[in-house]
């Protein structure tokens, strides 16, 4: 992040947090998360994010919009206009609870299931016909996101060598060019989140609200089937048990989710984005062990695992592998 960014970014929070000038006795802003592609502040009950420099603004107020309309699915937020901060886009939102790192019994999976099948069912806006100025509905993000993982491995191997990547690459190398990024997705186009993962749940109102989904960067039209995948990848690599797997597509199937049949096999429509998806997380896994100069951990090397099969059998990964 800018030098001059994160100061304004903690000011502009502060005012959020106590309009009017309202005397302060929080202390200073608590930092939730330091990406390049982000910084996320929290002061009292408001959090404050400051996007990727290369966020679309048209995309983002897009996707503000759509989380303003859905209050069932997303914490809304403080506004659906960014505010503009040095070289970057910034919005507030409410604070919620998150999903606790350690009682994994208690993980919220039927909600996230429901969660998802309630913005799968929405309606999708449609493109506006010319000369209409809207801009159309940006495309979900998630494999941009993961050719993104991809890029920032081969330059980490330019400098360092790794064992485990190449069975990593060429099951990126096998999977269908809309997977990769490279080619438009698939239809019909349904509302997706992009990035679904237990850490984009929340309770709202904290503390004890009931669970909503945020983060909208990756939030767009695409294969719904996408924001099953990171779950779907975890089990059949061993790393997600069966019982919370099927609470999951259970939930899913019984609020209506339209990304995989009910009462049939899950996984024609799954494999695809699931591979993609361990895929992504292999790649960032090795460039984050090659950074630290570690190796693998063994949740790491089981991802990295399950692309060698993919190389082996491009046309399946495997569900339910034993640990």
């Amino acid at each position: 992040m800018t030098a001059p960014v994160r100061p304004q970014l903690a000011a502009r929070l502060r005012e959020a947090a106590h309009p009017g000038g309202t005397p302060c006795v929080c202390g200073a802003a608590v930092t939730l998360a330091e990406r390049p592609d982000a910084t996320v502040l929290r002061h009292a009950g408001v959090v404050a994010k400051a996007h990727a420099p290369d966020t679309d603004p048209a995309g983002l107020a897009f996707r503000l919009a759509t989380a303003a309309r859905l209050p069932d699915v997303f914490v809304p937020p403080l506004g659906t206009a960014p505010t503009t901060l040095g070289d970057r886009l910034a919005t507030l939102w409410p604070y919620g609870t998150p999903v606790d790192p350690d009682t994994p019994d208690a993980a919220p999976w039927e909600a996230a299931g429901a969660l998802l099948a309630r913005l799968h069912r929405t309606p999708a806006p449609a493109a506006p016909a010319p000369p209409c100025p809207a801009p159309a509905p940006p495309p979900m993000r998630g494999p941009r996101k993961a050719a993104g993982a991809i890029t920032r491995l081969r330059t980490a191997l330019t400098t360092a060598d790794s064992a485990a990547a190449p069975p990593v690459l060429r099951a990126w190398a096998a999977l269908p060019a809309w997977a990769r990024g490279a080619a438009p997705m698939p239809g019909p186009a349904f509302l997706c989140h992009g990035d679904l993962h237990l850490g984009q749940l929340v309770r709202y109102p904290a503390p004890d609200g009931p669970w909503r989904l945020i983060d909208v960067d990756d939030l767009g039209v695409g294969v719904p089937a996408w924001d099953l995948a990171r779950p779907a990848a975890w089990y059949a690599c061993g790393l997600l048990a069966p019982d919370e797997w099927t609470r999951f597509l259970s939930a899913y199937h019984a609020a209506g989710g339209p990304a995989v049949p009910a009462g049939a096999d899950p996984w024609p429509a799954l494999d695809v984005p699931a591979r993609a998806l361990t895929v992504q997380t292999a790649a960032r896994a090795i460039t984050k062990a090659l950074a630290a100069d570690r190796p693998l951990d063994e949740v790491e090397r089981a991802l990295v695992d399950a692309c060698a099969r993919m190389d082996c059998a491009p046309a399946e990964l495997t569900p339910g592998i034993p640990k």
